[in-house]
């Protein structure tokens, strides 16, 4: 009879326990699947606007696409002109920014994550470079504006390149402090165990095992830095001719693309198209390379 009395009082508990378990886990996998699809759904959104960006620019760019882009400078309309100059002068003005942002935001990255002690500035130079991160690049366009441009009376590729390394350092920053923190404290210890001594460390420790982050971040920074269309109308402007001194004002190409595609002339349109497919190609190739490098430099860690 205690068997039996047990095996019922059992099974009403189950019987409870199904009452109360059941609608819950019926509410959870509902919820679960609501979550599921809107997350599906606004991923396909994403990626339908992403491919009908992608397939407008194929569609519009390539019939343009021809050697004389990359071998002819801009030409009145119905010369024929190319894109050259403009090639030629994004990768100056991007390639000195690169030069200029990357040991000024290396080495504050550094500092901020090795040297620094927690106050009052620490606090005040990452607050800021988090803060670049998000500002619009017309303001640093025209903070340089006023800083270089203003000054000597005339625009220069040297200003654009100034302004490009104003929006490349906070991403090289904050990368290069993240990576650093990542390195383990172990790593640190050992070798001040052995004598070393902390510039040592930083340089051929810290750095060494956060090279494949670090490089990353300069990598994000180019890709950033060279779509850049604002801060290059207050400082470089633009040129129509062949221009390779920084002293003088330069040809971009977003620069170029946001002056033909305003144009009443068809072929100055059709090189704004074919200009925004190589701006997209290579920043597309940029990203790649990023992902790419992140998991082999992950693999070999």
């Amino acid at each position: 009879m205690a068997g039996v009395t047990t095996g019922g009082t059992g099974t009403a508990a189950a019987g409870h326990g199904w009452a109360r378990g059941g609608p819950l886990a019926v509410r959870r996998r509902l919820v679960d699947r609501v979550a599921t699809g809107l997350s599906l759904a606004a991923t396909g959104i994403v990626l339908a606007a992403l491919g009908s960006i992608l397939l407008t620019l194929l569609v519009r760019g390539l019939p343009g696409l021809s050697p004389a882009t990359f071998l002819r400078a801009t030409l009145p309309p119905g010369a024929g002109g190319g894109l050259a100059n403009a090639i030629v002068g994004s990768l100056l003005q991007t390639g000195l920014a690169a030069a200029i942002g990357t040991p000024v935001g290396l080495l504050t990255g550094v500092y901020l994550s090795e040297y620094s002690q927690d106050g009052r500035v620490v606090n005040v130079v990452r607050f800021v470079s988090d803060m670049m991160l998000s500002a619009p690049s017309i303001l640093v366009g025209l903070f340089v504006y006023l800083a270089l441009v203003t000054p000597v009376g005339h625009f220069s590729g040297l200003s654009g390149a100034v302004a490009l390394a104003v929006l490349f350092v906070p991403v090289v920053v904050r990368t290069t402090e993240d990576m650093l923190r990542l390195v383990p404290l172990t790593m640190r210890e050992a070798a001040y165990a052995l004598g070393a001594p902390k510039w040592r460390v930083v340089l051929q420790i810290c750095l060494r095992a956060a090279r494949g982050g670090v490089l990353t971040g300069i990598l994000l920074a180019v890709a950033r830095v060279s779509g850049e269309t604002a801060p290059l109308l207050f400082t470089s402007l633009g040129n129509m001719n062949w221009s390779v001194d920084l002293n003088a004002p330069m040809a971009s190409l977003p620069v170029a693309i946001y002056q033909y595609a305003g144009s009443a002339y068809d072929d100055w349109v059709q090189l704004a198209w074919t200009g925004a497919l190589l701006v997209t190609t290579g920043v597309l190739v940029l990203n790649v390379l990023v992902r790419v490098w992140s998991r082999r430099a992950g693999l070999a860690r």
